[in-house]
């Protein structure tokens, strides 16, 4: 369906920008800030054929098993090896990438299964979600480019929200039952001016398409372009150009490369173009629409109205061979999408345009309280064998909370519980546990934890603290007595020493086992 009268309005005549292009953008010498090039599962760096050097992504990941890709005639190095990860319902396994704060990125994984899945008769590849930060951004299904040999990337636009970025792969149960996997990750810091009029405080972007128009030869991307975004050729016979312009991107807010000027779709004389693009069918939703244009006549200027699925998006649009672009950041499209450009009067010259990129908006997810994330690092760096799924958000997207990790999703995303027994854990307890102070249920039951119990007196909502048979040595706080929600305390079976806190053994409705396995004086009643 087209958007209504009233939304077009007020995208006309606030989400429009008319921006004219300057020359003199010097080539890109190399990507900006903190940007990463990964060749996952690698254990070497390797070197493009583009002169990027690939680097082994082993430093940012701490989960799933390297593997090599075999297949005759592979020309992409960064497409011969896999990271796969553990095939575990609800869990997600993360990238760690520090990031400039407040910056935003282009975030583009690649997915290559090679030959495993090349036939019909083979299994489907795996489907999985992809995951940044506490966004979830869309489902990875490789099946259609596996089929035909083909890899598959996924390009999104993610602001950063703190001094670290999280990819994640997250295996949904309600998918094949196969284990997620990739082949390379790109993290590109964008410039300020790139996007910039998308509010990246409530939404990310996610790539529907980008396309150079007349073109017949290759992808665009880095050199040309600064950021390496993919600028996908869309030949057709009948009205492409080409031409050899001094465009230059200095000025455009999205900095797109200047060869991007040098093929475009013009229409016959006096007749309209008409543009079926982008080639697929859109959800009903918002999304952020750029065109761009350059005169392909020396001198020149043309004039013409620009339509998108018959409504109008921009009137009288006029530029020369120094170009400019127009763009909407909140667009309702839906379904299969025509572009129309209309004379502006019969004796002008007829429309053109060069390039085009379309994104879909969605929600930049809620996180987890800070405090109580950097309250759950502290327990993490203080215990040994930890969960291989302990990275990224600690709470979020919905679902994908760390293994034994309890949210609460209120007005702060808070944890509530922790319920880590039997998960053969060693080290011990961080005195930073008592941060959480949404806690009700607390368990190390059946691990490996020495050291003293730590003061829990801040958890003034804590009601279940199982810290049975592990190997705890000291004695039994006193504050412990002191929380009032308290109903149930097991310490058995540990080294405690000491007198177990009167407050606890007189407090009426706990439920409490002390014993046996430690050395208390006196012994306390069972």
């Amino acid at each position: 369906m087209p958007p209504a009268r009233p939304h077009l309005v007020a995208a006309a005549a606030v989400l429009l920008i008319l921006l004219p292009v300057h020359l003199g953008l010097a080539a890109a010498q190399g990507f900006r800030g903190f940007s990463y090039l990964l060749n996952c599962g690698a254990a070497s760096p390797i070197t493009d054929g583009r002169g990027l050097r690939w680097d082994p992504d082993g430093n940012y990941v701490s989960a799933g098993t390297p593997g090599t890709v075999s297949l005759p005639g592979l020309i992409d190095p960064t497409l011969a090896t896999l990271r796969s990860f553990p095939l575990r319902h609800g869990a997600k396994f993360c990238y760690e990438l520090p990031v400039d704060r407040n910056r935003r990125y282009l975030v583009r994984p690649t997915f290559f299964y090679g030959a495993l899945f090349a036939s019909y008769s083979a299994p489907p590849p795996p489907v999985f979600d992809l995951i940044v930060d506490g966004t979830f951004w869309t489902a990875v299904n490789t099946t259609d480019d596996v089929r035909a040999g083909a890899a598959s990337s996924y390009e999104g636009v993610f602001p950063a929200s703190g001094r670290n970025m999280s990819f994640c792969l997250g295996v949904n149960p309600d998918y094949t039952d196969a284990s997620p996997f990739i082949s390379a990750l790109q993290v590109i810091q964008l410039d300020d001016s790139v996007y910039n009029a998308t509010d990246f405080s409530t939404s990310a972007m996610g790539l529907i398409a980008r396309t150079k128009f007349g073109s017949t030869g290759g992808i665009e991307r880095y050199p040309n372009d600064s950021f390496d975004r993919y600028w996908q050729p869309f030949p057709d016979n009948k009205h492409a150009v080409s031409s050899t312009q001094n465009v230059t991107s200095a000025d455009f807010w999205n900095l797109p490369p200047p060869d991007v000027f040098n093929t475009a779709f013009v229409a016959e004389q006096d007749a309209p173009l008409v543009l079926q693009w982008p080639p697929v069918a859109l959800q009903n939703d918002s999304y952020y629409v750029s065109l761009y244009f350059a005169d392909t006549l020396p001198d020149n200027s043309r004039t013409f109205d620009v339509y998108i699925n018959d409504y109008l998006f921009f009137k009288d649009l006029n530029f020369t061979s120094a170009g400019l672009s127009v763009f909407a950041t909140q667009w309702i499209l839906s379904g299969l999408t025509t572009i129309i450009l209309k004379p502006a009067s019969p004796s002008a010259l007829p429309p053109l345009i060069n390039a085009g990129e379309v994104f879909g908006l969605f929600p930049v997810g809620r996180l987890t309280h800070a405090r109580d994330v950097l309250a759950l690092e502290s327990i993490k760096k203080n215990l040994q064998n930890i969960p291989e799924d302990w990275n990224g958000d600690p709470c979020m997207p919905s679902g994908y909370s760390w293994t034994g990790v309890t949210c609460d999703e209120g007005s702060k995303i808070r944890v509530i519980s922790l319920n880590f027994s039997s998960m053969g854990l060693s080290g011990f307890l961080s005195p930073d546990i008592a941060n959480l102070t949404a806690l009700t249920n607390i368990s190390f039951a059946h691990n490996r934890l020495g050291g003293s119990i730590p003061n829990l007196s801040n958890l003034r909502n804590l009601q279940r603290l199982h810290l049975q048979e592990n190997q705890l040595s000291g004695s039994v706080p006193e504050t412990l007595g002191t929380i009032n929600t308290l109903l149930e305390i097991f310490l058995q079976h540990n080294n405690l020493n000491g007198t177990v806190p009167e407050n606890l053994l007189n407090k009426t409705g706990l439920t409490y086992a002390f014993l046996p396995g430690n050395s208390f004086s006196p012994r306390p009643p069972h």
